[in-house]
Formats: C-alpha cells, sequence, structure tokens
C-alpha cells in the first residue's frame, strides 16, 4: 500500500511539472533540438515500446504473455534529443505489438485525431520545396503515417533507402538511450517486478517521471544509455498510406542532396 500510494503521489506531483504536454512552441524547440543533434528535420521525437517483465498478474490468461516466453506489460514512450520522455503509456499487454499499443493510448489517438497541436508544415532545410510535415519516427514495428516515419524494408534497397533508413536509426537511437539511463539507474527494472499489476504499473508510471527531474538537474552518464535489458515488442507487419510514402520518398530525396546529406552517410550504411 506504502509503495503503491508513493508512487502515485510522485507521479501526480511530478507528470504536470516534468512531463506536461508540449504546445506548438515546445514542438519547435524539440524539432530544431533534433536537427541540430540528430539531422533528421521536422523531427518531434522517437518512439518505441519495451517489456516491463512482471510476475502473472491473477486470472490474466495469456494477455501478458509475450511472444519472448515472459510475463510483461508494455512501456511506449515518445522521447526528444535530450533523452526526456515527453509521452509514455504503461500497462498494456505484453502480447500486443507496438502499432496496437500506440493505436490504443492516448498518444495515438490524438496523433490520428490530429489533437497535439503540432505546428503546420515546413519547408525542409535549405530548400524551397513544399511544406513538410512534423513527424515522429519509430521502428518497422509502427504503421507509416503522415507524422510518422518508420523505415523502408530490408529487402533490395537501393542505395537511398539505405540512406533513409541509416538516417532514421540515428535518429531513433535516442528513445534506446533513454531507456538505457532509465533501466540503468532505477534498477528495479532489471529484473521481473514482484508487486501487484496496478503497484508496477504506477512504480514504473513514478520511475518515468523521476528520470525527467533527473536528467533535467543531474544530466546522466552517457555509459549508462549504451545498454539496457528491455526488450523490443514484437514487430507486426502494418502498411501506410500513398501520402505518408510520399513524405518518406521526399526525405529520401532530401537526406541524398546537397542540403541534407552528411559527408559519412554513406560509409555508414
Amino acid at each position: 500500500m506504502v509503495v503503491r500510494e508513493t508512487c502515485a503521489d510522485i507521479w501526480n506531483v511530478l507528470h504536470p511539472i516534468v512531463m506536461a504536454k508540449p504546445q506548438k512552441e515546445d514542438w519547435l524547440e524539440i524539432a530544431e533540438h533534433f536537427y541540430k543533434s540528430c539531422n533528421f528535420p521536422n523531427c518531434l521525437g522517437a518512439i518505441d515500446g519495451k517489456h516491463i517483465r512482471i510476475k502473472k498478474p491473477a486470472g490474466s490468461g495469456s494477455q501478458f504473455f509475450n511472444y519472448k516466453k515472459y510475463f510483461s506489460f508494455v512501456l511506449l514512450a515518445v522521447c526528444d534529443s535530450n533523452y526526456r520522455f515527453r509521452y509514455i503509456d504503461v500497462g498494456s499487454y505484453g502480447s500486443s505489438s507496438d502499432s496496437a499499443v500506440l493505436g490504443h493510448s492516448a498518444f495515438g489517438r490524438m496523433l490520428l485525431n490530429n489533437e497535439l497541436d503540432l505546428p503546420p508544415p515546413q519547408t525542409l532545410p535549405g530548400t524551397t520545396s513544399p511544406p513538410m510535415p512534423f513527424v515522429f519516427v519509430g521502428d518497422e514495428a509502427f504503421a507509416l503515417m503522415e507524422h510518422l516515419m518508420r523505415p523502408y524494408s530490408s529487402r533490395g534497397l537501393s542505395i537511398a533507402r539505405r540512406v533513409f533508413n541509416y538516417r532514421l536509426t540515428r535518429a531513433r537511437q535516442v528513445v534506446e538511450c533513454s531507456f538505457g539511463i532509465l533501466v540503468n539507474k532505477w534498477r528495479f527494472l532489471h529484473t521481473p517486478i514482484h508487486l501487484q499489476l496496478d503497484t508496477a504499473i504506477a512504480a514504473v508510471k513514478a520511475a518515468c517521471v523521476l528520470h525527467n527531474f533527473v536528467r533535467e538537474r543531474d544530466g546522466f552518464n552517457f555509459e549508462d544509455s549504451l545498454s539496457h535489458c528491455l526488450e523490443s515488442t514484437h514487430p507486426c507487419g502494418v502498411r501506410g498510406s500513398t501520402h505518408s510514402a510520399a513524405v518518406r520518398e521526399h526525405l529520401t530525396a532530401f537526406f541524398m542532396s546537397p542540403h541534407g546529406e552528411l559527408p559519412w552517410q554513406l560509409e555508414a550504411i
């Protein structure tokens, strides 16, 4: 009871302070920092989901039993390039894919319904081409959407598409580093959580806001971000719309242009 109430109070007090919903000006600042640090334009954050190990919840059947053959719930997170969590969704069934978790989350619904107060489309740096929407970056577990970019399928890729995958992966690594910092500082996440389900969820939510609180004041040890024990959720084949595919193709062309290329990108692929 003490653990559950304490974690709930930590979340209730810190959430509006260190994980408040970004406004349009905040999104523009996040995108600017992303481009400076990760060289990915019009990027608002990196998104990923990880399994949090738990003991089997009573009466849950196989809902929390994941493809790795252990019980878990999912921590879905959206991170900025400063390794802070901007949105989290905690508690979805371990058997769910990232795309399904996103679709049922409050963030996913706001993204689909254009309720995130995102900035209007903006031309890519150094170009006069048509304005491009601001996007989040994720791995192949997510559906391609107007505001969510995923890599190309790895089979038979052209050089340009391989460069796009490299540039997207480079930007997406910030969420992996964020999970690494989180797990290596709050070490109860290294092992299965032996608490009731609602208490375990409260503890993970508290750790995420404490992560932001400490990140803003104490920084982090870079080595702590290089590895973590959290496993990705099960990938699920999903298709995107024609418009979202056009946005990805436009970004691909930009990364191969004089305005958008990186000197080392061809060696990196």
